[in-house]
């Protein structure tokens, strides 16, 4: 049965999803996107004391599917309730740097020169953004050649985790926005993570290669990361108006079930709007549905980790 919600205004923590109508059974308990109990997440306790990271890989090698704009505003949302959150582009494309408001061709010094000069350190390549506890590793085109340069590199898998973990104690999250592929570059942020999330577009193209990541993160967790968690699955431009993207979410909860996070990513102009703007929505438009549903989903997040939410390695 289809019922009014009552009480309840669009972008509200209550209804971060900006749902104006939600299915309810007839023992009135309301239901989210995913058709399950929509829960209520506390609100998080700043930390006493930054550190040590716990480090996330944001992971898909469909393109589009909002990697980026999930490793910007989620950070952006941790932020706001007190952490301290290092990002790192790890995309040639530098999409997470462009949407900073950083220009990646006018850059001297990028993760590239991390990766591969061994006089650089991690402090010279690091900027500070516009949002203050946000910090950023950019990346540029030069990084596409550090795929084939790692080749002959000796543990070419751990290079990455090798050259962060001296800014990983004064941070309390780790973002790696990951590329669009499965190469020697994924592999790498995949080794060095705590745990993956796997932003999904609810459109049906999108769950063609879930099994392959997921295979590969298994073959990773196997043979490289033991401890690598998969943290959840999360469904980005949903537009509930069309039957097509509702059966598609249904179709991954069916599939993921509880590693399906609650929160869902509505479809807005307002996300292409802020990376425009070169900032997180949850400045650009803080009232926004957008910002509410990554605030959502950043309390959903340290509500699943460890406590306290960082993790030592």
């Amino acid at each position: 049965m289809t019922v009014e919600t009552k009480g309840s205004t669009p972008g509200t923590p209550d209804n971060p999803w900006g749902d104006t109508k939600t299915n309810a059974p007839s023992n009135g308990v309301n239901l989210g996107p995913t058709q399950r109990p929509r829960p209520v997440f506390p609100e998080p306790v700043p930390p006493a004391v930054h550190g040590p990271a716990r480090v996330v890989a944001m992971v898909n090698q469909k393109g589009g599917v909002g990697k980026t704009t999930t490793t910007i505003n989620l950070g952006a949302a941790l932020v706001e309730y007190g952490l301290k959150v290092l990002l790192v582009d790890f995309d040639p494309q530098g999409a997470l740097s462009v949407g900073l408001g950083i220009n990646p061709l006018q850059l001297d010094l990028t993760v590239y020169n991390l990766l591969m000069e061994r006089g650089v350190t991690a402090e010279e390549v690091l900027l500070q953004t516009g949002v203050e506890g946000l910090d950023l590793l950019p990346s540029n085109i030069d990084l596409s050649a550090a795929e084939v340069q790692l080749v002959t590199e000796v543990a070419r898998e751990q290079v990455l985790g090798r050259v962060i973990k001296p800014l990983l104690p004064h941070y309390d999250v780790c973002l790696i926005d990951c590329q669009p592929s499965l190469g020697l570059l994924t592999i790498n942020a995949l080794t060095c993570a705590h745990g993956v999330m796997v932003p999904l577009e609810c459109e049906f193209f999108a769950l063609r290669g879930v099994a392959l990541l997921m295979d590969t993160i298994s073959k990773v967790q196997e043979r490289l990361n033991e401890d690598l968690e998969i943290e959840g699955l999360l469904a980005t431009m949903y537009d509930a108006r069309t039957l097509h993207g509702r059966e598609v979410l249904a179709r991954v909860v069916e599939a993921f079930g509880d590693k399906v996070f609650h929160t869902v990513i509505n479809r807005t102009v307002r996300f292409p709007d802020a990376t425009v703007a070169g900032e997180p929505i949850t400045t650009f438009d803080p009232s926004s549905l957008g910002a509410n549903a990554y605030r959502e989903l950043a309390r959903e997040v340290l509500s699943r980790w460890p406590a306290p939410a960082t993790m030592a390695r």
